[in-house]
């Protein structure tokens, strides 16, 4: 007699009780399932919104420094000032306050003067200077210069500027608006595209400021980074993926170079402070030392990715070379390294996007300063675009609100081609096994 008899309950019953506790479970995971399913696309829209009130905001505030406003002066170049022997350092900022005094001959008294000097920026000067160096010729002229105007105007003009503030409470005063006025009605003052921001250093007057020095500096500090962790960080892979013994030492390794990979990156900041700065001497606030601490930092992205790289090509690949002749060092050579190259590209490519994003260890190495010179070598005194950003932001002008945001947009931009890089070279060299 089988259990069932035994225990009273026939075989149908049994089986139908088995089957109504399979559909009870069924539907307790299918809900399940929906519930996860239903998590997962909350949390996704909740990213999405996020990222995009952040982009929102950072393109809000940013679009606007990619314009800048003019103001139109016609400046006599008066021979008498414009000494031939002295061009370089003749008087400009007496001519441009000469044609200011010409376009408003009401203003007399001294501190109305200066308000109205305030009108253009400071930079207007060098401008005219660089005209004059350029073409000698235009001596004893009278031409019409477009220069920048100050950025307090520039923020008028942007509609920054609330003009039902009282007059002691914002940094225009109402003489000022009505002679802004009346440039806006003559048609000498006008926005134009910010050539300056992309093609200038840094500086004090936001008007002035640009990015290009801390692009190029960042392009120098990328380079040594690059031409160091790659064929360190490959040769590392290949060698512990295909000629290291597997023992405890190897173990060992493959867990510091996992742990590294997560060490926050101002460890590495004050690592590359007191061996390459304080050890070994090197001057600070230079590319060279920037690449080589972004270099550390990048190491262990670029090992795990190669590795992760080499163990996908098939193993039916290595035991063909070893077949036909090949040694082993042919075999990696020839047939295993290259099959992993655009994996090993892909991850350098991320590893490198990921370095131009970084702050805080070029901070510990004092790329923090303020520069205006643009670099021209791996030892000169430069700064790197991220540390640009948080030094604009840290600045308490209006003007510079705007250039941090500005300067972001050009970052993201920068990070998003480098991904797009990565992500075209695995689709043009993806195999599939």
């Amino acid at each position: 007699m089988n259990n069932s008899h035994q225990n009273g309950i026939s075989p149908d019953r049994k089986e139908e009780r088995t089957l109504d506790i399979v559909h009870r479970g069924l539907s307790r995971r299918y809900r399940a399932e929906r519930r996860f399913r239903f998590y997962g696309i909350v949390a996704i829209v909740v990213s999405m919104i996020f990222l995009s009130l952040l982009f929102i905001s950072i393109f809000g505030k940013g679009y606007s420094a990619f314009l800048q406003t003019f103001v139109k002066l016609d400046v006599f170049l008066d021979p008498e000032i414009l000494d031939q022997q002295s061009l370089a350092t003749a008087d400009y900022q007496g001519l441009i306050k000469k044609s200011l005094r010409g376009m408003f001959p009401d203003v007399t008294g001294r501190k109305d003067k200066r308000l109205l000097y305030r009108i253009v920026s400071s930079g207007a000067s060098f401008q005219l200077r660089d005209l004059v160096l350029t073409q000698p010729d235009v001596i004893g002229q009278t031409l019409p210069v477009w220069v920048p105007a100050d950025d307090d105007v520039d923020m008028l003009m942007k509609g920054h500027v609330d003009r039902q503030v009282a007059e002691g409470e914002r940094r225009l005063k109402d003489k000022q608006l009505a002679w802004i006025d009346q440039l806006i009605a003559d048609g000498k003052i006008q926005k134009q595209f910010n050539t300056t921001f992309f093609s200038s250093g840094d500086s004090r007057e936001p008007e002035l400021a640009g990015i290009w020095g801390a692009a190029a500096g960042s392009f120098f500090t990328l380079i040594v980074t690059l031409l160091l962790s790659f064929p360190i960080g490959v040769a590392a892979a290949v060698y512990l993926e295909e000629f290291a013994p597997k023992n405890r030492w190897t173990d060992l390794i493959e867990v510091n170079i996992n742990n590294l990979a997560a060490v926050p990156s101002i460890v590495f900041g004050l690592l590359g402070l007191a061996v390459f700065l304080n050890f070994f001497g090197l001057p600070r606030s230079a590319p060279v030392v920037g690449g080589l601490v972004l270099t550390l930092m990048t190491l262990p992205v670029i090992i795990i990715a190669s590795r992760s790289a080499l163990t996908a090509v098939p193993p039916s690949i290595r035991e063909a070379a070893l077949g036909v002749g090949a040694s082993k060092m042919q075999m990696v050579a020839h047939h295993v390294l290259p099959l992993a190259l655009p994996g090993m590209l892909t991850g350098t490519i991320i590893g490198m996007a990921r370095a131009l994003g970084e702050t805080a260890p070029l901070l510990m190495i004092g790329m923090v300063a303020f520069i205006v010179d643009i670099p021209t070598g791996f030892t000169d005194p430069a700064t790197a675009l991220p540390v640009q950003i948080y030094l604009w932001a840290d600045s308490p002008e209006r003007a510079f609100v705007e250039r941090t945001s500005a300067a972001i947009i050009v970052l993201l931009a920068f990070l998003i081609a480098m991904n797009a890089a990565a992500v075209i070279l695995r689709k043009r060299y993806e195999r599939r096994w």
